[in-house]
């Protein structure tokens, strides 16, 4: 087994985040790059790597990189990479693509000479003029960046934020990997209080629950490469058992949830339970403004409502002057906020001690951090 080059790639701002998941994961090897963390791996790592991962989008098998000014240079290259070794015979491989500031900027046709590339190096292997991909799903992506190919494989399949355990979601959920994120840059501990007072469907509590656990994100869903010969099953039934192990399930979590909609909480009660959380999150149905909270070094984690039209806007100021009022009161509480509103700051009251710029889906947010005092020992 020699080693692979593996990408795991991100939205942009959380590649840091990423890069320290992989650390804790014991990866060394890392370069970080706008959008994606390479590193290098086995194919152990393929299980290992899709079932830890909380903030990154994808895992991808990195087949190679080189400069492509025409198209024969291209499909000469790409033909040269060990297609052979990874793709099966009856394998079921497409081609996505994309180009930005390079000489071959259609990508409709750089999908189709790639896939002719990997068509003619696999003839050479399996001796056959016509393939029927009707096997395991192989997704080739090439990616052109200022005249630089990088091609690759696809080993997750669905993106890593479908955890599987969201099947009921509200009209704007959060993405699980930037909620994982927002608690990962967050000076959150399993000690803690921590509180989502616009909790939704429940994404941030129970991201924060997995985390508290030790719960492995990805053991509650398949991954492309499960069905790939190359990345054996026993690899995979190692990963998800030493996952398994590694849950704390002794751990007293105290993780609140509060919504103003009724059903919001429902849902969230039936993602929790998907995963046995029910008895580690407390969801209850009130305006956070009645809730009654202690002073106790808890910490907030939302993504409250953003604001459309001008009578939106008007409600959720509102809602951002009464957060203010609410937890100036609470003076050891630490808040995380993300949202689109840029005078967020202005309408809470307060500077925050740190802004970070984030993407949820393709909207533009700043992730608001106000630290609030260290909890006496």
């Amino acid at each position: 087994m020699g080693n692979i080059q593996l990408i795991a790639t991100a939205t942009f701002g959380l590649e840091s985040v990423v890069k320290r998941e992989l650390m804790n994961l014991g990866y060394n090897d890392l370069v970080v790059e706008n959008g994606k963390v390479t590193f290098t791996g086995t194919e152990k790592d393929i299980p290992k790597t899709n079932l830890w991962l909380r903030t990154a989008d994808r895992v991808l098998l990195k087949m190679g990189e080189f400069k492509a000014l025409t198209f024969d240079e291209l499909f000469e290259k790409t033909k040269a990479l060990p297609w052979d070794q990874w793709i099966t015979e009856d394998a079921n491989f497409v081609v996505n693509g994309k180009s930005i500031d390079s000489k071959l900027f259609s990508i409709s046709d750089c999908q189709r000479i790639v896939e002719k590339a990997v068509i003619e190096k696999l003839k050479t292997k399996y001796n056959v003029e016509w393939f029927e991909k009707s096997g395991a799903k192989y997704t080739i992506e090439v990616a052109l960046l200022k005249d630089i190919a990088t091609l690759t494989i696809d080993t997750s399949g669905e993106g890593l934020h479908k955890r599987g355990y969201r099947d009921r979601q509200g009209d704007a959920p959060i993405k699980e990997t930037l909620a994982a994120a927002m608690i990962l840059l967050s000076y959150w501990n399993k000690d803690r209080v921590l509180m989502d007072p616009f909790c939704g469907s429940g994404t941030i509590p129970i991201e924060a629950a997995m985390i508290g656990r030790n719960m492995a994100p990805g053991l509650d869903r398949n991954f492309a490469a499960e069905n790939w010969p190359r990345v054996k099953e026993e690899y995979w039934k190692e990963a998800r058992k030493e996952a398994f192990q590694a849950i704390d399930n002794e751990t007293k979590l105290h993780i609140l949830g509060c919504d103003i909609d009724k059903k919001a909480i429902h849902r969230a009660r039936d993602n929790a339970a998907n995963l046995g959380l029910e008895d580690d999150i407390a969801f209850f149905n009130k305006d956070f403004r009645d809730a009654e909270l202690k002073n106790e070094y808890g910490v907030v984690i939302t993504n409250p409502p953003y604001g459309e039209r001008l009578s939106e806007k008007r409600e959720v100021e509102r809602l951002h002057k009464d957060l203010g009022i609410k937890f100036k009161e609470l003076d050891t509480w630490s808040l995380y906020i993300i949202t689109s509103e840029e005078e967020f700051e202005k309408q809470y009251g307060k500077k925050a001690n740190k802004k970070r710029k984030l993407y949820n889906g393709r909207i533009k947010v700043d992730y608001y951090q106000y630290y609030g005092p260290r909890p006496e020992k």
